[in-house]
């Protein structure tokens, strides 16, 4: 897939051009107080829908980060629905003030991909997981070393992205979507990779290393 270059995502220009334009035509009339408010608008949509370049780790055996924001949870659970056996599942809970672009953890290809629609409850509940909408899908490396990544819609957000389907490969660290306005990534490992993340700590989508595979 090729990488978006671009310091904004395609998907905030729909929401960035008329706002920039309706702040032009506040200019032109002279309207001190709609220029300000647009001037605001325009920024926070440009902040929000930023892409800021990453350095991608070259180490082996590495499991980086597929989103920015606060680990909400680390812990063994039962995968039941798609890997249906024992994971380490990590939760990122990804505020407004997030980077919302997603970034492939592990090199390698798209086996599977589910769309579920569902509810818009707060992303950093637990239940969240089961009820909120949601698009997941299997990704194995060439060592068919196998992973889950679950993108959960928040209670902002109404629109999940996601550009890769089954069969596409993803380098470990390229972008494959995003969540917009508030959200949540469950990331779902085999029990035997080693975390190195603690709940409340920020991470960094496509920097920052959650495990080693050992």
């Amino acid at each position: 897939m090729k990488e978006n270059q671009w310091p904004i995502a395609k998907e905030g220009l729909p929401f960035l051009i008329p706002m920039a334009l309706l702040t032009l035509i506040f200019i032109g009339i002279g309207h001190k107080v709609l220029m300000v408010l647009g001037i605001l608008g325009t920024l926070f949509i440009a902040f929000f829908f930023r892409n800021p370049k990453r350095k991608i780790p070259t180490l082996d055996h590495i499991i980086l980060s597929p989103a920015d924001g606060r680990i909400i949870h680390v812990g063994e659970c039962e995968e039941g629905r798609f890997l249906n056996q024992k994971a380490l599942r990590v939760s990122i809970f990804m505020s407004l003030f997030d980077v919302h672009i997603n970034r492939a953890p592990v090199s390698g290809e798209i086996l599977q991909r589910s769309y579920h629609p569902g509810r818009f409850s707060i992303a950093s509940h637990e239940k969240a997981s089961l009820f909120n909408e949601q698009n997941a899908f299997v990704m194995e490396t060439e060592d068919r070393f196998r992973i889950l990544l679950v993108q959960i819609a928040g209670f902002v957000a109404r629109r999940i992205v996601c550009y890769p389907k089954a069969g596409d490969k993803l380098r470990m660290g390229e972008i494959f979507g995003m969540i917009r306005f508030g959200s949540r990534v469950d990331l779902y490992l085999p029990p035997e990779v080693q975390p190195i993340v603690r709940v409340g700590q920020h991470v960094k989508g496509g920097e920052s290393i959650i495990g080693y595979r050992l």
